[in-house]
């Protein structure tokens, strides 16, 4: 019964709700369950903004975790440490004795440690016959054992949120110098267009720019720019073609040949039986990833999205959930990604993005590029088999011939 495990602060210290909670948390800790205290304190470190917990005080957990004999946390191993505030401030770095105890008040209340105060509110142990401790008074460290999962995920989400922040402001650096050097040139070479607006249009988008800006604020400036540099790329494209009419063909046959790659014999070998489907490329037929592309492989060609999925991903709904979001940090368009979904299918199209994720790096206009592979699609000139093999091809890995069931 758990009413006889509580345990009240000594003296003027009030007791709360959030702290009766954290108690029953503690003591409901699994048996067997351990985890490496200071793998805790470093996830700590990295999701202090999540769990609400300032650098000073976790230099307090810092010293409370050193008076711990172990570095495993564990019932077995005793979780309550008893050091005088002398002590404490020494390991705190000599932090003045009311400064350690505000800070050691902010751990119980955001549930990282509990109090276990003697009678007399002082901290010691009682040892048994054989030197073994049979009791403890003073700062239990089993809240951050009961919660060593809570404070991974938190460590997680910050670096997915940290890596996703990333890619926008290189997507953003990208469209940013194609942008200017493309209306640059088009100004040069006197190609006709309204190049003046075009790029009062681009400064005013760059110079809402903010010095220090979080995810939701660059989105938003990520899908403006990469819309103006479809829309600058399509005007020169549209110049270049007109000059030259057989430039297009010659400029998409390196294209169609790296999607349609030797390695389709492995992966998709009914495809070329099947070859028909490019007499009505009005009606594109997406073929049914689930059956043909286990997800282990598809995770083993491209490993990087995973790192934006901070739970992981273990079905294709997280799939195709985690592409929707890496969507919006390559700067693809809605509308691009719509017309992908109508062609590709669900699955098809997660595929997709994840495999122009793993090339993020080469391609400067993730969202043209997904247009350019979804006509070819509707063309019937272009499957994802080809492309997924190349980029596990790319990690080192070794296709296999893959049954549909």
């Amino acid at each position: 019964m758990f009413g006889s495990l509580i345990t009240t602060p000594f003296g003027r210290r009030s007791m709360s709700l959030d702290q009766l909670k954290t108690q029953a948390q503690a003591h409901n800790i699994e048996e067997g369950n351990t985890a490496d205290k200071w793998q805790i304190y470093r996830w700590l470190c990295e999701g202090k903004n999540v769990i609400g917990v300032g650098d000073r005080t976790l230099a307090v957990l810092n010293a409370l975790l050193s008076f711990l004999p172990d570095n495993e946390l564990s019932v077995d191993n005793g979780l309550v440490v008893f050091p005088s505030n002398v002590q404490l401030s020494m390991r705190a770095h000599g932090m003045a004795n009311a400064t350690l105890r505000r800070h050691l008040a902010a751990l119980v209340d955001c549930g990282l440690i509990t109090r276990k105060d003697s009678p007399n509110g002082k901290r010691y142990s009682r040892k048994g016959r054989g030197g073994e401790i049979t009791d403890a008074f003073g700062f239990s460290l089993a809240p951050l054992l009961a919660r060593s999962e809570e404070l991974q995920a938190a460590a997680e989400s910050v670096r997915a949120a940290s890596r996703a922040l990333k890619l926008v402001r290189e997507r953003i650096t990208l469209n940013r110098r194609d942008i200017a050097k493309l209306i640059e040139v088009a100004v040069e070479e006197a190609v006709p267009g309204d190049w003046g607006t075009l790029w009062k249009r681009f400064r005013v988008i760059v110079e809402a720019i903010p010095r220090q800006a979080s995810l939701a604020a660059l989105q938003p400036i990520l899908a403006d720019l990469a819309a103006l540099h479809d829309e600058v790329a399509m005007l020169l494209e549209n110049h270049v073609n007109e000059k030259n009419p057989s430039a297009n063909e010659s400029q998409t046959e390196p294209q169609q040949q790296n999607s349609n790659t030797d390695s389709s014999s492995d992966i998709e070998p009914g495809f070329r039986s099947s070859q028909g489907a490019k007499s009505r490329p009005n009606q594109p037929r997406a073929e049914d990833a689930t059956k043909t592309y286990p997800l282990g492989l598809v995770m083993k060609a491209c490993p990087e999205i995973a790192d934006y999925a901070p739970s992981g991903i273990g079905t294709w709904r997280e799939l195709i959930a985690t592409a929707a979001q890496v969507r919006g940090y390559l700067g693809i368009s809605p509308s691009a990604y719509e017309e992908a979904l109508d062609v590709f299918g669900q699955e098809n199209t997660a595929i997709v993005i994840a495999c122009i994720l793993e090339r993020a790096q080469a391609i400067n206009s993730a969202g043209g590029y997904l247009r350019v592979l979804t006509e070819k699609a509707r063309a019937g000139e272009f499957t994802v088999g080809p492309m997924l093999m190349a980029a596990l091809k790319a990690n080192g890995e070794r296709p296999q011939l893959v049954a549909a069931t």
